[in-house]
């Protein structure tokens, strides 16, 4: 897809989803009241028309409401002039006295590639320090070390057409399903196509994704190599090594011997399963293996990367159509952040910061005045470093690290104790943005042009959509202003992001002579035009090549030209197991929802799915700490605690526990998981281990349980609280250790509404307290009290709200209006209750009849599993009667 293409309709916009890496296509078209209108793009060969649920509510996550429309000093309102201008010299000032490493900038996946080519260019070639780091260290940075230590770049070998052209598709570490359920979607396609194709999943839970596994393999935490050296073990011992592949790998027989000295055992898995996933591997020639998180984010994460590049270089499984190992990316840009230099121990282009020559070459383009010949600090030592004082001034771009990092409460409190923090981002209403001493307004998702590339090299086009609110401006012209006011103007003098784009492009030529993978220098010389039009277009986009998949030749990056197989043993996960701290915390996202909810927390629809933090336990682990089923228990780790609702289910191991990664202070101030997650990181990467904490698990001793709903936003002041839009306004759990003498008082703060007429219904016996609260005959808010957790219809009370109200203290629908229940399926709206009924009336028994009847699980298809469940707990009820 080289070429432009025209608008599918007329009004309607190409550009790029905003979420995850899969890097769909969207069409979006403007509604002319702020908001837009999207749908999937048939034309991109990312998703070509899909879009998940997320996707599909981009444009209900656009509007004015709670932006950052202007910049701010010290909490006060001012202009760019002064704020750039403050900026510039403070960073200058703390150089000048305490010298480059004294000043960082933590930025993010979700910036575009110029965006992110200036903050590297004004951080490593004029700044001079290596101190740029991105929260992509805390998703990706183990791939990038595992695919330097094997191909001698960070190349991924494949395309998103080797998993439908595979026989078998290995997931490990990834809840496809939740978290790039497009790419689910098309696997669950190809498979469906073709019976034959088969899917093993590798998960220490047993998550959406297994709906359509052939094989699941419940590994114990942390113990994929040992899994991994045992396939590579049998590949040897059945003589399925690749003898001519062989000659263009160097460090063979070490890795042989590392994999025939591991102890399986350690996975947990019995020999019948073993056997079963070495039979079909080492049986299919054409077999991808699909890694994320799950590998990613371990203090062995590098070692787990290398183990299954090691499997598909020992059977030369690798660049060919349909085989290959495939790592799949958590953000809009991760690959481009990559790509681009925004790692701390990386140059532009996937140039070595540490090689002179590169150094030397990306130096004289820049004409830069000064450049590291060092890595600078990874995420976690960078915010230590913080905490230290030894950094006095950060720049922190379009992310929430008071929330995301591990130890957070460590680290949100390293950030308040900055001499001078700045922050550009799209709300003032994050953890990390109340810290800053200066506040930048930057335009957001539509509002911007740029580009982006996702996991399979595909490079894309964001287009802005709508004119930003406010004053706000993209980051890329808000970093370039800075440098030109510390004194580097000619270096930073673009007026358009077309511009840094041909640059960046130029610079990647430069790489390309030096033999290096990545090479845009195609892109050199495109004009505005050219740049507007440009077309999704997979990387390299050069003379020598285009596109297509790396490695089948045999020809590596590396000094040698030969790929590399890595000797590597299983370790345990660093957070050890105690009597005081007995359960492994697995961490990750949830389906509807993305990083700290800064976006995806403004749409109604995506909240309707999984309101509230949570934490998913064994039913037997349960029942021994007397934990029920929405209760609220409290967890305790690194001198932190966070508090969830309980969610007893067998897809957990016993002795593990997972709680969703994306509540912060603005949402739920004690779901905060990573508060509790330790500092422990990969030894290559320096990726956190974020999937393997060692905590404690206890009761939380709730001496009341409240659920309210408001057309205003609620400002709660209880123990445990999580608060979430409705279509309506805002819908609250709650809790607290002791019960307020006065509910209504109460109330009235809670929701501001000193005058509203009250409607009550109290049962002091019982513990019981129900307050309406009318306004000109509108119902504006109303508060359930319970000593157990509240039994109310809630998606029926949000929906009260600016209406009479008039049965809302019942809870309940009435006989004559059908309760949907909890929304299963976000996309179109469908409860639990609605399916339910469709199966038990037996208008639909089957995930196909749900969908044409209720249409539920026919647009981005990440429910599909939780109705086959539904289907599946119905039949079990049926067989028992």
């Amino acid at each position: 897809m080289s070429a432009a293409q025209p608008a599918a309709e007329p009004g309607e916009i190409r550009t790029t989803c905003a979420y995850c890496g899969v890097g769909c296509g969207v069409l979006a078209k403007p509604d002319g009241q702020g908001g837009l209108t999207v749908r999937g793009d048939p034309d991109h060969p990312a998703n070509r028309g899909r879009l998940c649920s997320k996707g599909t509510a981009l444009g209900e996550t656009m509007g004015r409401e709670d932006r950052l429309l202007h910049p701010m000093i010290g909490g006060a309102r001012t202009d760019w002039g002064t704020a750039l201008g403050h900026v510039a010299d403070r960073f200058r000032e703390t150089v000048a006295e305490h010298g480059p490493d004294s000043v960082a900038f933590y930025v993010s996946g979700q910036m575009t590639t110029e965006d992110y080519y200036v903050a590297n260019k004004l951080m490593k070639g004029f700044i001079g320090s290596a101190n740029i780091d991105t929260n992509s260290r805390l998703c990706m940075a183990s791939t990038v070390a595992g695919h330097k230590r094997a191909f001698g770049t960070d190349t991924v070998p494949g395309t998103y057409e080797d998993l439908e052209l595979a026989d078998l598709v290995v997931l490990t570490g990834s809840n496809l399903a939740w978290c790039h359920p497009v790419l689910h979607q098309r696997i669950a396609a190809a498979k469906a196509a073709r019976p034959g194709m088969r899917v093993v999943v590798i998960d220490p839970r047993r998550t959406a994704t297994c709906d359509i596994a052939d094989l699941h393999l419940p590994l114990a935490a942390g113990s994929d190599v040992a899994l991994f050296n045992a396939l590579l073990a049998r590949i040897d011992a059945r003589g399925a090594r690749d003898t001519r592949f062989a000659r263009h790998l160097d460090g063979m027989e070490e890795a042989l011997a590392a994999a025939h000295a591991e102890d399986v055992l350690v996975t947990g898995l019995s020999a019948a399963q073993i056997d079963a996933f070495c039979d079909m591997w080492i049986g299919t020639e054409k077999v991808v293996t699909v890694f994320s998180q799950g590998v990613n984010q371990s203090s062995a994460g590098t070692d787990k990367v290398g183990a299954i590049i090691n499997c598909h270089l020992a059977t030369g499984r690798i660049g060919r159509p349909g085989m290959g190992p495939f790592s799949v990316t958590g953000q809009p840009n991760a690959m481009g952040g990559r790509e681009v230099g925004g790692l701390a121990n990386t140059l532009a282009c996937h140039l070595d910061i540490e090689n002179p020559a590169h150094r030397a070459a990306v130096q004289g383009f820049w004409a830069a005045p000064a450049m590291p010949d060092r890595p600078g600090l990874k995420a976690v030592d960078m915010f230590r470093a913080v905490e230290r004082g030894d950094i006095k001034a950060i720049w922190i771009i379009c992310t929430n690290p008071a929330v995301s990092m591990p130890e957070a409460d460590r680290v949100r409190d390293a950030i308040a104790g900055c001499d001078f923090v700045a922050v550009s981002d799209i709300t003032a209403s994050t953890d990390t943005a109340r810290l800053a001493h200066v506040l930048l307004p930057a335009a957001g998702w539509g509002e911007r042009d740029g580009t982006v590339t996702n996991s399979d090299r595909t490079i894309s086009r964001q287009r802005k959509l709508l004119d930003a609110p406010g004053e706000a401006r993209p980051d890329w012209a808000i970093l370039a202003e800075v440098g030109r006011r510390m004194g580097w103007a000619a270096a930073f003098d673009w007026e358009t992001p077309a511009e840094v784009l041909r640059e960046y492009a130029a610079l990647s030529g430069i790489a390309g002579r030096f033999g290096r993978d990545f090479d845009i220098s195609g892109l050199a010389d495109l004009d505005a035009a050219a740049y507007d039009a440009l077309a999704p277009q997979r990387w390299p986009i050069a003379a020598a090549q285009q596109g297509g998949r790396f490695f089948g030749d045999g020809r590596f990056f590396t000094p040698t030209g030969r790929g590399r197989m890595i000797a590597v043993h299983a370790a345990p996960p660093k957070a050890k197991l105690t009597p005081e701290h007995p359960f492994r915390l697995n961490t990750g996202r949830i389906r509807d929802q993305w990083h700290t909810m800064t976006r995806s927390g403004r749409s109604a629809r995506l909240n309707r799915h999984m309101g509230e933090p949570f934490l998913e336990i064994h039913p037997e682990d349960a029942r021994a700490l007397d934990l029920a089923p929405a209760s609220l228990a409290e967890l305790r780790g690194q001198g932190a605690r966070a508090v969830l609702r309980v969610l007893v289910s067998e897809r957990a191991r016993r002795g593990e526990v997972f709680a969703p990664i994306h509540w912060s202070g603005e949402t739920a101030p004690t779901g905060r998981i990573d508060a509790v997650v330790g500092p422990h990181v990969d030894p290559h990467s320096g990726q956190p281990e974020a999937k393997a904490a060692a905590v404690s698990v206890a009761p939380f001793a709730a001496a009341w349980f409240g659920f309210a709903v408001s057309t205003a936003l609620p400002a709660p002041k209880a123990d445990y609280w999580a608060r979430a839009r409705s279509e309506q306004g805002w819908r609250l759990e709650l809790a607290g250790a002791e019960t307020p003498e006065d509910w209504e008082a109460e109330a009235r703060a809670l929701f501001g509404l000193p005058e509203a007429r009250l409607t009550r219904v109290s049962d002091s016996a019982r513990g019981i307290e129900r307050l309406a609260f009318h306004e000109d005959g509108r119902l504006v808010a109303a508060l359930f009290v319970s000593p157990r957790p509240v039994a109310v219809s809630r998606e029926h009370l949000a929906s009260l709200l600016g209406g009479e109200g008039a049965q809302a203290l019942s809870g309940r629908p009435g006989a004559d209006m059908p309760d949907p229940g909890p929304v299963l399926c976000a996309c179109l709206g469908v409860g639990v209750n609605t399916i339910l009924t469709a199966i038990e009336s037996g208008a639909a028994l089957s995930v196909e009849a749900i969908g044409a009847a209720l249409g539920a699980g026919t647009n981005c298809g990440s429910c599909r599993p939780e109705i086959a469940a539904l289907l599946a707990n119905a039949r079990m009820r049926e067989a028992a009667e």
